[in-house]
């Protein structure tokens, strides 16, 4: 196996958290090398202050998230990234912390120019935004806010998510008074993100589905279209639990058991595929 073969095979090992931030180091790594030669590349991916700047742009309102003032921002967002990562990737679905961390960073960007373009006298430099920080805002608070009690381990105690996501909404608060106000602004777009999406999801709403079949759109025109005359007879997608095979087998063994018996106790254990069935067999053993 060629080396390019290894980190394609690493690469498709990767939750899709850890596969954002792949793609925000190569990102800035690319800045490192094309700055000095194409220095008004990165222009067309931040995010200005002027409105009308981002009628021009609009693309710029996604594509800043990728985009970091150094090496510590990078890091920072990205260590956080992963850390959020690992306790999501255990209860939630793939797709779900897309939409979450994307719909994140759109929002935090949409706080920013809200900030900029109706409080002008307040936020009175013109400013930019760069950094992926709504996005993991967003997967903060909405972790603290479904999961209040859960723990987080910081080096020899532990402390529950929420008050850590209560410092930094304090500091971003007192943020907008700073230096970096534009980035505190869209720290707090990024909370309230998700912070809605954990209390709407409490009573059954996914508000990031819609979004997410946007995104599976836009995906869709970049794929190879490979339909012939030939007839095909396409096979309707099984589901376990509620989920997509790919989805149920990305999750961990007690919350494909709890998905199980949450289906058992509305419609009955003979609602059960056999599937299912074999499979609270073998976790029963």
């Amino acid at each position: 196996m060629s080396q390019i073969d290894q980190l394609k095979y690493k690469y498709a090992r990767l939750n899709v958290l850890e596969k954002v931030i792949v793609i925000n180091v190569i990102i800035f790594l690319l800045a490192l090398i094309l700055n000095p030669i194409v220095p008004s590349v990165f222009k067309w991916l931040r995010l200005q202050s002027d409105f009308y700047d981002v009628l021009y742009k609009p693309w710029t309102i996604f594509t800043y998230g990728f985009v970091h003032f150094g090496l510590f921002h990078m890091i920072f967002n990205m260590l956080w990234l992963y850390l959020l990562g690992r306790i999501f990737m255990n209860l939630f679905n793939p797709k779900m912390a897309l939409n979450i961390y994307f719909l994140g960073i759109i929002v935090g960007g949409i706080a920013f120019l809200f900030g900029y373009n109706v409080f002008s006298s307040f936020f009175s430099a013109n400013a930019y935004l760069i950094g992926a920080s709504g996005g993991v805002s967003a997967l903060l608070i909405f972790l603290s806010a479904y999961l209040p009690d859960k723990n987080i381990r910081f080096f020899t105690f532990n402390l529950k998510l929420w008050w850590i996501a209560v410092a930094f909404v304090a500091f971003d608060i007192i943020g907008l008074f700073g230096s970096n106000a534009g980035g505190s602004l869209a720290h707090l777009g990024g909370a309230l993100l998700g912070f809605v999406y954990a209390k709407q999801l409490e009573k059954g709403n996914d508000i990031g589905a819609g979004f997410g079949r946007f995104m599976d759109n836009i995906a869709s025109w970049f794929k190879p279209n490979n339909k012939s005359n030939l007839k095909t007879v396409h096979k309707r997608k099984s589901k376990v639990a509620g989920y997509d095979k790919k989805e149920f087998n990305e999750l961990n063994t007690q919350k494909k058991i709890d998905t199980i018996l949450d289906k058992i106790s509305k419609s009955g254990y003979d609602s059960l595929t056999k599937e299912e069935k074999d499979f609270l067999f073998r976790a029963g053993k």
